[in-house]
């Protein structure tokens, strides 16, 4: 029966168990989508392929293209002479991509770690990290960067930089500075001619593999623009000898620091600069914020006696005195209000050169006080006091100078000799210039200029060739500063000693400074010197100060072929008197 039926050709669907009951919409829905599901891979890939082609060859190269930066050598600095003061030198930076390096065998790591100057343990830290790049150290020899790439560790490269050298050490530290490890500046000339020296950086593209090594150059995007070298005023010479002599005197008195500044009188320049502590910045590894303060820009102080020249030039200016004029500081203390001023010494009747030799108190406040506190103002904003000085280096302090109009008499009294204001000793330096140079004054520079600048005036020439007469006879004996004489020059300054004050109290702490001029018969150099907190050997500015400024000038005049305008061979003894603070 069964084979009759399959002889006769009966189909298996017609058995009730192999029959299909689907409906025909369904496998036309099916169809359909199935369609829509291939019309939608062909827009996309003509999205693709059509409008987001840029996109995508971005998306690709940023797996295997990348952009090197070619640095650029950093500007040279040297002194006025050519010696070369901060240059830069070829170094290495060593990075790595963590998962190769930690594959390496351990003695090989071992041997990358004693490269490195670091620990085992270290190395290890650095390199326990998710990102595919890291810093194992910087600005590495360039001998130590081919022993460890001799080493043959994968996923170990290196990259050229630059590190910057300092020749001179401490001796230029506070006016050259330094640069991190980035070679951007961070101090002194180095940060304040950062645009120039710095240069700018280039470009370059390459193709890397997954280990990050360079197969292929691609283009070159920029070019690198080296730095400018850059001159200084500075002479190294100059400022070996102020260094040289400030130390010394730091030392014998021990005092807590010190400052000088050496002016040339004709061109503004600044042809030193020294601060003690100092510090290597060839090695910053200690580095501590006392020895990084640039003293003679940022510290204030009040210049005490230094301050009366000025006073006593106003009112010759304003004809209320003549150098001859006398003037009675008997009985030696003078009460203003409820204050009381005194002299060091009971002097009597003294005449206004004389009050500036031996460096009276009440005879500065006595022609002082004849002139209105608008005038005085005027006068010490014109010479740059209270002022922010404008010769582009970083970190230069404006001082304290409140306005006239709320000087009580008191205030108006102690200001003329140099208490009650405070000022930079770069900022009394350049003060002085209207004595040494006949009435007017000129901008200052650190950099060598070969124009004659443009000054303007402050005083008469008459009235400034009366000062320098005057600050003369403060070097004579009598004078507050025979320790400031030196054999075959005229030397003419005036020495100041003031309190410190602290927590808003004066106490027994002092700074004693001298700023003086030579030879006064045509002067060439204005040399200010500082000795902030002597402990031992006196505190007086014509005691601890004096002596610097003889030793650097004597010196700075030699080196610099001065002729003598004097016929003193020998120094007098000292028999000086001391000034009033």
């Amino acid at each position: 029966m069964s084979r009759t039926a399959a002889a006769k050709g009966i189909p298996f669907s017609s058995s009730p168990l192999l029959a299909v009951k689907l409906p025909v919409w369904r496998s036309r829905l099916v169809l359909f989508f199935l369609f829509a599901a291939f019309l939608a891979l062909i827009t996309r890939a003509l999205w693709l392929q059509g409008m987001s082609t840029e996109f995508l060859q971005k998306q690709g190269a940023s797996r295997y293209a990348r952009t090197l930066e070619l640095p650029a050598t950093r500007g040279r600095i040297t002194d006025r002479n050519g010696q070369v003061l901060a240059s830069s030198v070829p170094v290495k930076a060593i990075w790595a991509i963590p998962d190769d390096v930690l594959e390496a065998p351990k003695e090989k790591l071992r041997q990358l770690a004693v490269l490195l100057d670091m620990s085992e343990s270290e190395l290890r830290k650095k390199l326990d990290s998710d990102r595919q790049f890291v810093y194992l150290k910087r600005q590495v020899e360039a001998e130590v960067a081919e022993k460890i790439v001799a080493l043959g560790i994968n996923g170990i490269e290196t990259r050229k930089e630059y590190k910057r050298f300092y020749p001179e050490g401490e001796v230029m530290a506070h006016v050259v500075g330094f640069t991190n490890v980035e070679d951007i500046g961070q101090e002194g000339i180095e940060l304040a001619s950062e645009k120039n020296l710095a240069g700018k950086t280039g470009n370059r593209r390459v193709i890397k593999d997954r280990l990050g090594r360079i197969v292929e150059d691609i283009e070159s995007i920029r070019e690198p623009h080296d730095g400018k070298d850059l001159t200084l005023s500075i002479d190294s010479k100059v400022q070996y000898i102020a260094y040289t002599h400030l130390k010394e005197a730091v030392e014998k008195h021990k005092a807590k620091a010190g400052g000088a500044v050496v002016l040339d009188v004709k061109t503004g320049e600044v042809l030193a600069l020294v601060n003690l502590p100092s510090y290597n910045p060839n090695d910053r590894s200690v580095l501590t914020g006392a020895q990084l303060r640039n003293r003679v820009m940022t510290d204030t102080f009040e210049p005490g006696s230094t301050m009366k020249p000025f006073t006593v030039a106003l009112a010759l200016e304003t004809g209320r005195v003549t150098p001859d004029t006398p003037i009675q500081t008997a009985p030696g203390s003078m009460t203003i209000g409820t204050a009381t001023i005194h002299d060091a010494h009971k002097q009597g009747v003294l005449t206004v050169a004389q009050v500036i030799q031996k460096s009276s108190n009440i005879g500065t406040v006595k022609m002082a006080l004849q002139m209105p506190p608008q005038e005085m103002w005027e006068m010490f904003t014109t010479v740059g006091f209270g002022q922010q000085p404008k010769f582009g280096f970083p970190g230069a302090v404006a001082g304290r100078l409140r306005n006239y109009k709320t000087w009580r008499p008191i205030e108006q009294a102690t200001m003329s000799y140099g208490h009650g204001v405070s000022v930079s000793l770069i900022q009394m330096a350049r003060a002085y210039m209207i004595f040494a140079r006949n009435g007017d004054m000129i901008p200052l520079t650190f950099q060598k200029s070969s124009d004659q600048p443009v000054g303007h005036r402050v005083i008469s020439e008459k009235t400034a060739q009366q000062l320098r007469m005057m600050m003369e006879t403060v070097t004579e004996p009598g004078g507050t500063a025979t320790q400031a004489r030196i054999a075959g020059y005229r030397v003419a300054g005036k020495t100041g000693t003031a309190h410190k004050i602290e927590g808003g109290k004066y106490v027994n702490k002092y700074v004693g400074d001298f700023v003086g001029f030579a030879p006064v018969s045509n002067p060439r150099v204005i040399v200010a010197v500082m000795i902030d907190e002597p402990t031992t050997g006196g505190y007086y500015g014509g005691t601890v100060a004096a002596p610097v400024f003889a030793a650097i000038t004597a010196n700075i005049l030699r080196s610099m072929n001065v002729p003598p305008d004097s016929s003193v061979i020998n120094i007098i003894p000292d028999n000086s008197v001391q000034e009033s603070m």
